[in-house]
């Protein structure tokens, strides 16, 4: 078999030589080898030298990939072969500690040896001091509780308004949603937490309170001294108003009066809005409150600095224009005439008085920090009939 391969493979090299005029320069190198050695007689040699090293080294790759292999099935997962850690006697822990556990598959884990363990309920008021950048959301959220039970707690300090909270003041923190009110008596004492959306019981038997039912007798006249501050967990109850009143109309702006000197006299005619609404600064995004009516804040409070332009968001005539006496500082109310009235508050100037007519986009006051404010922005509502979300009539920032 072989002798024949080797005729035909000098054959074909004979051919070869035939074909070409001049072989020797164009011969490679590989071949005149590969035809010395068939002359010599080597060729199924080497072939057979050549699949045993092949085979070899095959061999041994399996080897010692299988070794590696079986190397790592045998390691103990989550380091269980690690020595314990010992700890002296009488050293304290850090809850912060964390102890790095070995590297499994490329990823390094840790153990966290501090427990969150879950706060208790409170039965006992606290005390908190505002600090700069304290929001009434922000308060509420510390403890636990919703926004609205920060007000509810706190009337005679905040007046149910979000704006009145400033650094240094002392807040009652309640231990559970709800009302922190005064019982004056005069009325039966069921009556009085009903008002508030709760039972006689609820009241009475709140361990915050501290009260001995045994003491009180009937709970519907409970034997509650006047005077006494009590938590009424769970209760509710509307928001004292500080806010301007709805419907001042062109034709109706003595309603407005008892806001104080900013109140106009009754207009005639006057310019009529479109129905839609712009922005009332520059600044399309908000530096203060969201509108929120469970925190009786209901506008926005546009972001802008101090003597910054305020435009009417709609055309329509002026019907308050002044001081206001319920903390919107210097104020600005517009009727449009078409069921709507936007309003303006906390202005550094004024540029409207009652009567005028003006035209959306017409610059009628400036940015500013006046009345209970906690930093410079225009606080804007839109009424029409009550108080709605202004997010819904402007275009989109």
């Amino acid at each position: 078999m072989m002798p024949q391969m080797n005729n035909e493979f000098k054959e074909e090299l004979s051919d070869n030589k035939e074909k070409d005029a001049d072989p020797a320069p164009r011969r490679s190198i590989a071949m005149r080898w590969a035809a010395s050695l068939l002359d010599m007689g080597l060729g199924e040699p080497l072939i057979k030298l050549g699949t045993n090293l092949l085979t070899v080294t095959l061999v041994a790759l399996v080897v010692v990939m299988a070794g590696n292999f079986y190397r790592q099935a045998q390691a103990e997962p989550d380091g269980a072969d690690q020595p314990p850690v010992e700890v002296e006697a009488g050293a304290q822990s850090n809850p912060n500690q964390t102890v790095q556990s070995p590297v499994e598959a490329g990823v390094s884990r840790s153990a966290q040896l501090h427990t969150n363990i879950p706060s208790r309920p409170r039965n006992v008021m606290e005390n908190y001091t505002v600090q700069d950048g304290d929001t009434v959301f922000g308060i509420a959220e510390k403890f636990g509780l919703q926004p609205e039970t920060i007000l509810w707690g706190n009337y005679n300090t905040l007046l149910d308004d979000p704006h009145s909270l400033q650094p240094g003041q002392e807040l009652i923190i309640l231990p559970v949603d709800g009302v922190y009110w005064e019982w004056l008596g005069g009325i039966p004492f069921g009556e009085w937490a009903r008002f508030y959306g709760v039972s006689a019981a609820d009241v009475i038997e709140y361990p915050g309170n501290n009260i001995d039912p045994n003491t009180v007798g009937d709970y519907e006249n409970a034997n509650i001294k006047p005077g006494t501050w009590l938590i009424i967990p769970g209760g509710k109850r509307d928001f004292v108003s500080w806010s301007a009143p709805l419907g001042v109309t062109r034709e109706n702006p003595a309603s407005a009066r008892v806001l104080g000197e900013g109140a106009c006299d009754p207009v005639s005619g006057g310019a009529v809005g479109y129905g839609y609404f712009i922005y009332p600064t520059n600044k399309h995004y908000l530096s203060g409150f969201d509108f929120s009516p469970q925190t009786n804040h209901n506008g926005l409070d546009f972001a802008g600095d101090t003597g910054e332009g305020v435009y009417a968001s709609d055309a329509g005539v002026i019907v308050y224009s002044g001081w206001n006496d319920y903390g919107y500082g210097n104020m600005i109310m517009v009727d449009h005439g078409n069921g709507f009235q936007s309003l303006y508050a906390h202005l550094s100037a004024i540029n409207a008085g009652c009567g005028q007519s003006v035209g959306q986009g017409e610059v009628i006051g400036a940015v500013g920090s006046t009345g209970r404010s906690s930093g410079s922005h225009l606080h804007f509502e839109i009424m029409a009939g009550v108080k709605v979300n202004p997010w819904d009539y402007l275009p989109p920032p």
